[in-house]
């Protein structure tokens, strides 16, 4: 991991194309501007993990596996 101290105003780029500012800083957050392509998808981690878990949750389960569950709640 690359860690970097920037100020307000500072900005690093990624690549060739994707520019991350350092918009404002106070006690408990840091506000953060993207410039990146459209093609380019931006998600907080948060949002990632929440898209996972809705993909994961809409999969068919196999007979096994809900026969596993069933048990482990007869018990």
């Amino acid at each position: 991991m690359l860690v970097i101290r920037r100020r307000p105003g500072e900005s690093f780029l990624i690549g060739d194309d994707v520019e991350i500012e350092i918009l404002e800083i106070t006690a408990s957050q840091v506000k953060v501007g993207i410039r990146a392509p459209k093609a380019v998808t931006v998600l907080r981690s948060e949002v990632q993990r929440t898209q996972e878990a809705n993909l994961a949750a809409s999969r068919p389960i196999s007979a096994e596996s809900l026969a596993n569950m069933l048990e482990r709640l007869r018990q």
